[in-house]
């Protein structure tokens, strides 16, 4: 009997010890996208179902950048990259505040969107989201975006996470194109020899109240973030540095707001003006404007 116990124990032990290596393996490979790079962006619209016979697919896009993707929160079970563009002159370059990813190991409760600027809150049960992240996407202004739960795989020399959520139009669409109001994302994320990959297959859906959706039109996206030496984004890193404070109050208001656990509908616009506009302005820096802005845009 006691033979049977240790031999138990020892598999317990063996078990536990292969679980901290392969959650190490995840926490590496997130970590991994940190640092500078050198961005090329790439979408292609690649099959339509429109009955539309006047129907005009999205033109190829095709935008290279340098981007800065600075560490901001390591800790066990999570990991926040905070994504930086680094354009213009590179003697004095511009920067810009751009999307943000939390990873959450083994989190239950996610913000699915919907359509229309709403997102659906959704708790998971322990089972779902055993050895998985969540990765977490942030528009500019640190409203959600998308996110979804998987599990990172590796295999054969390749670290990846994949991953199918619906998600509001990209940025590059929602101010040229109205007839589709969804987007589902099939994201893979894979860390490659010279940096990281950011694959997509995307569905552009139709989405209506007590409707079946409607697959519109299919896209594909190519992003390529090629690492180069960190002393090239050692602007945006500075500008980071001067700039943290205030950001981390905008992630403590937005924080309040998730915390509510209920379902989230966004203003697009509060007196004719943007989220982003408002915290872009270098003049609101203070916790009590940035509280009071945030939750203008929040529905009641």
């Amino acid at each position: 009997m006691r033979t049977t116990y240790v031999s138990l124990l020892a598999l317990f032990m063996v078990i536990m010890a292969t679980a901290q290596d392969k959650k190490q393996q995840d926490i590496d490979a997130i970590k991994s996208m940190c640092g500078c790079y050198e961005v090329t962006f790439n979408f292609t619209e690649t099959f339509n179902y429109s009955s539309d016979s006047l129907y005009k697919p999205s033109a190829t896009k095709v935008d290279k950048a340098l981007e800065w993707a600075q560490l901001v929160t390591d800790d066990e079970d999570k990991i926040q990259i905070q994504h930086l563009l680094q354009v213009g002159d590179p003697s004095k370059p511009m920067i810009i505040k751009h999307w943000r990813q939390d990873w959450l190991y083994q989190n239950q409760e996610l913000y699915t969107y919907d359509f229309d600027n709403k997102w659906n809150y959704e708790e998971k049960s322990e089972d779902q989201v055993q050895g998985q992240w969540t990765q977490k996407v942030y528009q500019v202004d640190d409203s959600p975006r998308y996110e979804g739960s998987a599990t990172w795989v590796h295999v054969d020399g390749k670290s990846y996470w994949e991953n199918t959520t619906p998600a509001p139009l990209a940025r590059r669409e929602y101010t040229t194109r109205s007839d589709y109001n969804m987007l589902l994302r099939d994201n893979r994320h894979e860390i490659t020899n010279y940096g990281w990959l950011h694959e997509q297959d995307n569905s552009k859906v139709i989405k209506e109240e007590g409707k079946e959706d409607v697959l519109l039109a299919k896209e594909k996206g190519y992003n390529t973030y090629v690492k180069v030496d960190d002393s090239r984004c050692a602007a945006a890193a500075n500008w980071w540095k001067e700039h943290s404070d205030k950001w981390e109050l905008v992630r403590a208001k937005w924080n309040q707001v998730y915390n509510r656990d209920r379902d989230l509908t966004l203003e697009n616009k509060v007196d004719n003006k943007t989220l982003y506009k408002f915290l872009f302005d270098e003049n609101v820096d203070q916790a009590d404007q940035i509280y009071t802005i945030i939750e203008s845009f929040v529905k009641k």
